[in-house]
């Protein structure tokens, strides 16, 4: 989520780690990445889950994944606040640069893949509730979604995101709190199951599915790199640890699941027809809720795809343009697709996305553990001495894709692990393909922040 979309005294970080004097203090920071807790997606996808293979499995599989993303996401944010690299320079590292234009690639549209989804809850909500055509909605919805990451994380984004977040967690309980107090409460929610009765590998599947979701662990390390290295403990254990998801993925989960089965929607569980729901039942409370929680996770999506995207052209086409052109382009991008009614072919994508995203974490947490405990894991050596394609690297990212794609075009229990697997081949190439000690790889930030680049 970050990196040359940020400017601290007039000194941009798109190329060169974040320094030391650069970064932000726990609660700012704390503020500013908790944006991306509050999504309509985190309802609907639990909700969906507990359809599909039944409540308990659904929350077995969150439990699961609060652990799994807690885990790998402390081991992502130390490093990160240890070398202040950005998702985009860390994979110079891991991939070279040829392969890392290819990372930062996929990055860019996946962050605006659910820009798109998240801005067109927003407008289908104003479309609904103000009576307005949805190509109004939207370009009001993209018009505010871009002037808001005008800003940076350093001065803005931090503060705008703590001043919504009581406004997220009042409008979930309000909306708990009215659906009991006009339906009833009943623990039929605890007992959602396809007509089938769950099956009971369902667990498995709903962890699997939160793997899809992985894009979450990049940006994790693009905002964990403006912390400060000394808080790295915290921001590990609490700020992008198990308390993050426990919120995110849990909570935001347990209240999905419970609506789901609490409010009347027609046809099956969506991002629509809980929108519709929340409206019928909140009135204009609703239509706030829904723009809150939107927005807060549209900073962090628009934000990330225009850093994104910025890094794309520099490093394939050495162009350097302003960062309010780039912020402009990610709105025109998301305004044209929230218009062209793509989402099908947005969700294939982001499948097959979601298994290079994994095979990238996998190969990222290898290097890691590699490079630690030789030369304190420091390196010894520059970012410009990266090669234009590592062979280790790249091989792994792309040996590990191709075999979960492989599995993913399997149709039954083999198509489940397709995810997984991608992870453990990737890990494993990666470790048997990489020669050279990792330490030497990785420019660490300090004080001034100058590299050798």
């Amino acid at each position: 989520m970050a990196g040359s979309l940020e400017v601290a005294d007039g000194l941009e970080f798109s190329n060169r780690p974040v320094p030391a004097d650069q970064r932000m203090a726990r609660l700012p920071l704390t503020m500013a990445w908790w944006s991306v807790c509050s999504a309509m997606f985190y309802l609907v996808v639990a909700a969906s889950l507990a359809l599909a293979y039944g409540s308990r499995n659904a929350i077995i599989g969150m439990v699961l994944s609060v652990i799994a993303y807690g885990a790998v996401n402390g081991v992502l944010a130390r490093h990160a606040a240890r070398t202040g690299l950005s998702v985009a320079l860390f994979s110079r590292v891991l991939l070279g640069r040829t392969g890392a234009a290819l990372a930062t690639l996929i990055f860019f549209a996946t962050a605006i893949y659910y820009a798109v989804f998240e801005g067109s809850v927003i407008a289908l909500a104003l479309q609904t509730y103000m009576d307005m055509a949805y190509s109004v909605a939207a370009l009001i919805v993209v018009v505010y979604s871009v002037v808001l990451i005008f800003g940076s994380i350093q001065n803005w984004l931090d503060k705008f995101n703590a001043v919504l977040l009581p406004f997220y967690l009042a409008g979930l309980l309000a909306a708990i709190g009215l659906a009991i107090a006009k339906y009833g409460y009943s623990n039929a929610w605890l007992n959602l199951a396809p007509a089938s009765g769950a099956p009971a590998s369902g667990w498995w599947s709903c962890f699997v599915a939160y793997m899809g979701v992985w894009v979450l662990m990049m940006y994790t390390y693009d905002y964990a790199r403006f912390g400060r290295e000394e808080d790295a403990r915290y921001h590990a254990r609490f700020n992008f640890g198990m308390p993050f998801y426990a919120v995110a993925f849990l909570l935001n989960g347990l209240a999905g699941i419970f609506l789901a089965a609490s409010l009347p929607t027609k046809g099956g569980v969506t991002e629509v027809s809980v929108v519709f729901a929340l409206l019928k039942l909140l009135g204009f409370a609703g239509l706030g809720f829904v723009a809150v929680t939107q927005t807060r996770i549209n900073t962090a999506n628009y934000y990330l795809a225009a850093v994104n995207i910025e890094n794309f052209v520099d490093t394939v086409f050495r162009l350097k343009l302003p960062k309010v052109l780039w912020a402009c382009v990610v709105g025109v991008i998301a305004y044209v697709l929230m218009r062209a009614n793509v989402f099908a072919y947005i969700l294939q994508a982001l499948d097959y996305q979601g298994i290079f995203v994994v095979a990238w974490v996998a190969v990222a947490l290898m290097h890691i553990f590699m490079e630690t405990g030789t030369e304190d894991g420091l390196s010894t050596w520059g970012l410009a001495q990266v090669q234009a394609v590592n062979p280790a690297g790249l091989g792994a990212w792309l040996i590990g894709a191709a075999s979960g794609l492989g599995l993913h075009f399997m149709s039954g229990m083999l198509a489940s692990f397709s995810a997984p697997a991608t992870f453990v081949v990737a890990g494993a190439v990666y470790a048997a393909l990489n020669r050279k000690p990792a330490a030497q790889s990785v420019l660490p930030a300090t004080g001034s922040g100058r590299s050798s680049m």
